[in-house]
């Protein structure tokens, strides 16, 4: 052997030493001897350092299946290189990751990339406030995504931060709102709770906090008038939205339908479908910040005549002038509509220029107004109507819905109902994810300001990730969490770059916010309790009134700080009605119960009070994301989602990345059962264990995947945590079936549990069903079905390695 080629190995083996420190129990001395070959056999004699560490971090990454510790020396080897790439050469590592904080601000200010304001902090003191040791908190996902599209650059490609570096300037950044003399104080307290992962702000406040231009808001929603005029001009708002990161929610129902007459002109229009493929091939056309492509959804009230084609545009066959495979789409649906549909009756649909009040009214308003029109339209007195069979359009909308992943069901009733803002508005429509319930206007396009509580550092653990003291959850630091949280989404308000006008004022006036959580499964599996249990709902609604109570709260307190927002007065808070009083408003307008419940366990006494005596900073508070990226990033499960599947591919613009369910790995080395064989035999079911038998039940219970779950169980989940929350959630639908009656049966479940929206409905691939057992015994007769067709997360054979393959959904806005 050369001595070329031994200094070689020498230098392989020395990364995976260092990499590998603290986990040498899974990451044994024989492992390290199979890695080091497997790499050396990949290199040529003479690699450069850049290319040894690359092949250091495929091979490690190669070997994540077989044990979570690859994750880190993977990560370590990745960061060790990045380091390099950042610094070049350096003696002393930490004195040289200190100074790259200043040598951001001083290069990021001279280029014209970061606001002068950033170089006005006390940077010394600032870089020795930097954590370096929470690098190790992120994994070699995290990483590679940080790496490909978060870290700043110039326009050279050149990186510029390092992990903490990045951390605090996002920190930097949104201290910017603070007073001078304090700003440095919550840099550092805004730095410390991001840096542990215990709140992450959106991802377009992660690109663009403490820049130029920081545009860090999350979702805009617009309405479009009836007005040739106002839909170009919502075209031209529409990318400048999007060309600064924002995802679009637009509301289309104002839009006369196909027919209806055009009196200055005298012929009839087109309708809604004509106009919504220019919005498609806008939205194809933005590539937002250079990150990310442009993203929209477009909402239709179910009363329009236009319905029956909207529900179309996402098919693969049909004219393709009149398809929209770019732009998602969702249904807007009154009660009224679904109470027709339960009692087998008719329903109408109109043309929104002859009843021009319907789009703006909810509740019983909208149902005197509805059979109103009903009568004229069977007295002649309107020019364009339609009959239908309320069933038979609600089977279209599912069997499109099967088809296509379109369009999302959304709720108008409880939208309004329940919003805090019914005397300044109506809420015509979600977003680009479904979690915001803002009023529109023309006048007015809401905006939301997005961040995530990590729920699952907010567990104490011990070393294998189990509650180490009761339920283990560390309420104390969840309202210090959030206490920070509030102030830092709050300030992305006023420290924000809009686009349009029409953002800026309503921003301004109502100051909405939506606080969310992440890691709600893997916090409940460090608790151990099932996600398909009842305990799960107890453990769900506790947490989510605990967010909630210390959310209002610290708005309110912000308040007596700040003052209150401008359209406060009127509004549900100003009334004294907190979220969880709003049920008893929707079961009145409904005239029936909705089956949660929504007792208080902690003294919202005190909170009322608080907002009595001082108002509220922000309309609304609380909203949960997807959050696939940031929950990449921290590591943790996304969202209230559970856990997609125990072991498998994930895709997302980074690449791809083998996810195995860390604590699955935990449990099952404890049973002495973590092996070779028993990894095959995952991967043969994709990612499932529930026919593995040697595994105890328990264990089987508590790592059950999205799939496995009963997908009413998850809206009851949901339902429960929906008591304590202003604006709404990003719920996916796991539907491992193929039956539509019980495709039915779970969408009439979310209407009647009183949920405001659904987002995607997912589905599983033939291979997959065939080779799952799903425990329910309803869905027992669909194995032998395939795929619903939808291609944004859907599972795939993956032939690189064996895994199912999922793909993260296109709405990366409220992430």
């Amino acid at each position: 052997m050369s001595q070329t080629t031994t200094t070689q190995r020498d230098r392989i083996r020395a990364v995976v030493e260092r990499t590998r420190r603290g986990f040498e129990h899974s990451v044994t001395d024989e492992s390290v001897d199979r890695l080091v070959t497997d790499v050396e056999r990949n290199l040529y004699g003479g690699a450069t350092r850049a290319e040894r560490y690359d092949a250091v971090v495929d091979a490690a990454a190669a070997r994540i299946e077989r044990d979570p510790a690859y994750k880190t020396v993977a990560a370590r080897a990745f960061r060790e290189r990045y380091e390099h790439e950042v610094l070049g050469e350096y003696e002393d590592r930490e004195q040289a990751y200190r100074d790259s904080l200043r040598d951001l601000v001083a290069r990021g200010v001279d280029a014209d990339l970061l606001d002068e304001r950033m170089a006005d902090y006390d940077l010394d003191a600032l870089a020795d406030a930097l954590v370096l040791d929470r690098d190790d908190e992120l994994n070699y996902l995290a990483m590679e995504t940080l790496y490909q599209r978060y870290f700043l650059k110039t326009n050279d490609d050149e990186r510029l931060e390092l992990p903490q570096v990045f951390w605090m300037r996002v920190a930097m950044g949104v201290a910017l709102r603070e007073d001078p003399d304090e700003r440095e104080a919550y840099a550092k307290e805004f730095y410390d709770v991001l840096s542990t992962l215990r709140f992450v702000h959106s991802t377009p406040t992660l690109f663009h906090a403490g820049t130029t231009h920081p545009q860090l808001s999350s979702c805009y929603l617009t309405t479009v008038a009836d007005d040739l005029d106002d839909i170009f001009r919502s075209y031209h708002e529409h990318a400048k939205l999007s060309k600064w990161s924002g995802g679009l929610g637009n509301d289309w129902t104002n839009l006369r339908a196909s027919g209806s007459l055009i009196e200055s002109t005298g012929v009839e229009s087109t309708g809604t479908v004509p106009f919504l493929k220019i919005s498609n091939d806008v939205t194809a056309a933005i590539n937002r910040s250079g990150k990310r492509r442009g993203a929209a959804a477009a909402y239709l009230e179910c009363w329009h005549l236009d319905y029956p084609d909207f529900v179309d545009l996402r098919r693969n066959t049909g004219d393709e002038r009149r398809r929209t495979h770019d732009m998602n789409t969702a249904a807007w649906i009154p009660d009224l509509f679904m109470k027709r549909v339960e009692a087998d009756e008719a329903w109408t649909l109109f043309s929104p220029d002859e009843v021009p009040d319907l789009h703006s009214t909810y509740g019983e308003e909208f149902e005197e107004l509805y059979r109103e029109y009903e009568q004229k339209a069977e007295a002649g007195e309107l020019r364009q109507y339609r009959t239908v069979d309320a069933a038979d359009l609600w089977r279209k909308t599912l069997t499109r819905l099967f088809e296509t992943g379109h369009p999302w069901i959304t709720f108008k009733d409880p939208a309004n109902v329940r919003s805090p803002q019914d005397h300044a508005g109506v809420v015509n429509s979600s977003n680009l994810c479904t979690e915001i319930t803002l009023n529109t206007s023309d006048e007015e396009t809401a905006v939301c300001n997005l961040g995530s509580v990590n729920l699952a550092k907010h567990v104490e653990s011990d070393g294998d990730g189990i509650a180490s003291d009761g339920d283990g959850f560390q309420r104390e630091r969840l309202a210090d969490t959030v206490e920070t949280a509030m102030r830092m989404l709050d300030n992305v308000v006023d420290l924000n770059f809009y686009p349009t006008e029409n953002a800026e004022r309503s921003n301004m006036r109502h100051r909405p916010i939506g606080l969310g959580v992440m890691g709600f499964h893997e916090a409940l599996m460090q608790q151990r309790v099932p996600m398909a249990s009842d305990e799960a709902l107890t453990v769900a609604s506790e947490i989510q009134e605990l967010v909630a109570y210390h959310a209002i709260l610290n708005s309110s307190r912000l308040a007596a700080e700040r003052g209150s927002y401008e359209s406060y007065d009127g509004s549900k808070w100003d009334r004294g009605l907190l979220p969880q009083d709003t049920l008893d408003l929707l079961e009145a307008e409904r005239g029936r119960e909705i089956p949660v419940d929504s007792e208080e366990r902690l003294d919202w006494d005190a909170v009322r009070e608080h907002v009595a005596a001082h108002g509220m900073r922000n309309s609304n508070t609380i909203a949960v994301a997807p959050t696939a990226t940031i929950s990449t990033i921290v590591g943790t499960t996304p969202s209230i989602e559970p856990i997609y599947s125990n072991l498998y591919v994930k895709s997302n613009m980074s690449g791809d990345f083998t996810v195995v369910n860390d604590h699955l790995v935990a449990d099952l080395k404890r049973e002495g059962l973590w092996s070779a064989e028993t990894r095959d035999r995952i991967k043969y079911h994709d990612g499932s264990i529930q026919q593995l038998d040697e595994i105890p039940d328990d264990v089987q219970e508590l790592h059950r995947g999205a799939f496995e779950i009963d997908p009413r169980h998850q809206l009851r989940l949901t339902a429960q945590r929906g008591v304590w929350i202003d604006q709404s959630q990003s719920h996916n639908v796991f539907f491992p079936s193929t039956d539509g009656s019980l495709l039915d049966d779970v969408y009439k479940t979310a209407w009647k549990l009183g949920l405001k929206t659904t987002y995607y409905l997912r589905t599983l691939g033939a291979s997959q069903i065939e080779k799952s057992t799903l425990d329910m015994r309803e869905y027992s007769d669909t194995q032998t079905r395939g795929d619903s067709g939808v291609t944004d997360e859907e599972s795939t054979e993956s032939d690189a390695c064996d895994l199912p393959s999922v793909e993260d959904p296109t709405c990366e806005s409220c992430q």
